[in-house]
């Protein structure tokens, strides 16, 4: 892949001088905040007129996982991480394998802690990256580069398009060269940041929204969530345990001590719990109290 002209990514929008930051050195303690917060008060807006483009990646997402494939966030830096801490909350989130939702990053686990700039423009990487998980047909990757125009990231989605995955571009740049790689491109233009170059600002801030959006909706439309409420909860500790008993006992009307002895019984497993409830017969949930019938909106 040729490197990058230094006049065309002096051109791209995330690398702009933001005419709004311009004294941003002799602002105040208060200006400084202040400016930030305007300028990432954009960012929501230009995330939601990407949500026809969102909508797509959702449904074959979805359908990856439902078929037996994964979802693949591939980035550098930045855009790296973020995948990989998307990819990461899944797990206790949603009780999912964490070898279905993937996170790659150039440079690999180092680059989580310390810059590895160097990886992003290396496109072999991205090959080989790929290559060692076995990338198919049955996958979704995701590319997600701020700038579009990430050697390592449009190599990462060519690869995958060869092998049949499908892919899915995240870039906040209009007609880039990672987007014109993908199936599916969501391009949330935010324009130049507070300090110019710093995507890790309002970019990174978009970047996260949009995978938010990716996995949540794909775990809502695999059945993971009931109502607004996450009932295959992996209760590994705590904070998730007492989740899981509020998510048992406001599902079946089990009062506290009644919903910590049917999860306890159903060996922490919220979802097994909540099928004995339904069934409302064996061991423990024989002998539950319930709380009397309560008025207003209840999760059911």
């Amino acid at each position: 892949m040729p490197e990058i002209p230094a006049s065309a990514l002096a051109a791209l929008p995330t690398e702009q001088s933001n005419p709004r930051t311009r004294n941003l050195d002799r602002m105040s303690t208060a200006q400084i905040l202040a400016a930030i917060h305007r300028e990432d008060a954009g960012v929501a807006a230009a995330v939601f007129r990407c949500r026809g483009a969102i909508a797509r990646a959702v449904d074959r997402i979805t359908a990856s996982l439902r078929g037996g494939g994964r979802l693949i966030y591939v980035g550098a830096g930045t855009s790296g991480r973020l995948g990989v801490l998307d990819a990461s909350e899944i797990p206790p989130t949603f009780n999912v394998s964490p070898r279905k939702v993937v996170g790659v990053i150039a440079g690999g686990k180092r680059a989580l802690y310390s810059a590895a700039e160097g990886a992003e423009d290396d496109p072999r990487l991205a090959a080989r990256d790929l290559a060692r998980l076995r990338v198919g047909a049955r996958d979704t990757v995701v590319g997600i580069a701020a700038s579009g125009r990430t050697p390592y990231t449009i190599a990462a989605l060519r690869y995958a398009a060869r092998h049949g995955a499908t892919t899915v571009a995240v870039a906040c740049v209009r007609g880039s060269e990672l987007a014109r790689a993908a199936e599916i491109a969501i391009e949330a233009v935010t324009g130049p940041e507070v300090i110019a170059g710093s995507t890790r600002m309002k970019a990174g801030t978009a970047q996260k929204l949009i995978l938010n959006m990716l996995s949540t909706a794909a775990m809502v439309r695999l059945g993971y969530v009931r109502s607004n409420l996450m009932v295959n909860v992996r209760a590994t500790n705590a904070k998730l345990r007492a989740r899981a008993e509020r998510i048992l006992a406001a599902i079946t009307g089990l009062d506290g001590a009644a919903a910590r002895a049917a999860l306890r019984a159903a060996g922490g497993d919220l979802r097994a719990a909540l099928a004995t409830a339904a069934r409302g017969n064996g061991g423990a949930q024989a002998r539950v109290r319930r709380r009397p019938a309560q008025t207003g909106n209840r999760a059911r």
